[in-house]
């Protein structure tokens, strides 16, 4: 179990430089657009990733004037109870339990968060790369490991790129292209399995919801060989090419994810209604499948979720949200937040960045 305590902030966005409790399992934030209530979720979501889920630079978390910028986070985690984050000339700092760490890494298992936010849908509607993104974040947060595979692949892939610029030294890419074919079969082995088992959890709960079966989540690799060499060969195979380009043209760098129905493209059929459910229950998923594998449940952040959906998948969603120990909702003040409201609900009033209880 591991559930928000408490959230300091410092000249982060607009929020008032103050700290907040969050005693509760369901905390509502309820304010206009523009008073801070999605800064609120981003500022929580910082201290679990050391980045924002905007996808802004680290410059632009500082309030308008300030120079430096700071998040702290208490829980009641037997692990790791107190993580601060600072910005500070250009420079971030992450501190867990008072000590710097030097990978960030390790915040993947101090306080786990699952983000829901408009911004979801560039997963359905966006690029192959927004995809990628979010099944590698669904692969990190319950295997490490993948984070380094991950990141060995990217330097040699960099230092591919760099030599084919260079006009390609054929005996270093030589040398080269058997790492980048290993690294990548561990990228491709990782992933086929985790789209399969996303797919599983997926499918009847998209199918719950929407009422649409047969729904499926399908990974489509760059490269399609199945063993280092073939793949090698491949790669010798299409080195004019990628020395035309001066650039790595295949690769896990340039893998799909598809959502499909009896073989044909989902998502691009679908309705504005649908990929926006499509984009909820990918991150529904995402939770579950952080549970069945770490056995913890993360800490939802839910920004205007409920918003766009009408009354009955709004009733469906909530049925069939993920376990979890704690929860942080936004809402407009004319939305019917009270419905969801259970006896022991937070709810706090959102202006001007600064929280009051309700």
């Amino acid at each position: 179990m591991s559930t928000v305590l408490s959230l300091r902030t410092v000249g982060f966005r607009n929020l008032a430089d103050a700290e907040t409790a969050a005693p509760g399992k369901d905390i509502f934030l309820v304010g206009e657009n523009g008073q801070g209530k999605t800064n609120f979720l981003e500022a929580l979501y910082f201290c679990s990733y050391a980045s924002s889920f905007r996808g802004v630079r680290d410059s632009e978390l500082v309030r308008s004037g300030e120079k430096d910028c700071a998040v702290s986070l208490k829980s009641d985690s037997v692990l790791h109870s107190d993580i601060a984050v600072t910005c500070k000339a250009g420079k971030k700092t992450v501190l867990i339990d008072g000590k710097k760490i030097e990978d960030r890494k390790e915040l993947l298992s101090a306080c786990p968060a699952i983000v829901f936010c408009h911004e979801d849908m560039e997963f359905v509607s966006g690029s192959p790369e927004r995809r990628r993104w979010f099944f590698d974040q669904s692969l990190s947060l319950y295997d490490p490991l993948y984070v380094d595979d991950l990141r060995r692949y990217k330097q040699v892939l960099k230092t591919r790129n760099a030599l084919l610029k260079d006009g390609g030294n054929l005996s270093l890419l030589d040398a080269i292209d058997p790492q980048l074919a290993q690294y990548g079969l561990l990228l491709m082995e990782k992933r086929s399995q985790a789209a399969e088992k996303f797919s599983f959890v997926f499918e009847p709960l998209f199918r719950e919801v929407t009422g649409i079966d047969g729904v499926v989540v399908r990974y489509a690799p760059s490269w399609k060989e199945p063993s280092l060499e073939a793949l090698v060969g491949l790669l010798a195979q299409r080195r004019e090419g990628d020395l035309f380009h001066a650039l790595t043209l295949s690769g896990p760098h340039r893998d799909r994810y598809l959502f499909s129905r009896k073989g044909l493209d989902f998502s691009g059929r679908a309705s504005t209604g649908q990929r926006r459910l499509l984009a909820l229950l990918l991150r529904v998923s995402q939770a579950q499948r952080f549970s069945e594998m770490t056995g913890q449940r993360p800490v939802l952040l839910l920004d205007d979720v409920l918003l766009e959906l009408d009354g009955e998948k709004r009733k469906r969603f909530l049925e069939n949200m993920p376990s979890y120990d704690q929860a942080f909702f936004t809402f407009l003040p004319g939305e019917p937040y009270q419905a969801y409201r259970k006896p022991d609900t937070v709810v706090y009033t959102v202006e001007g960045g600064a929280l009051t209880p309700a």
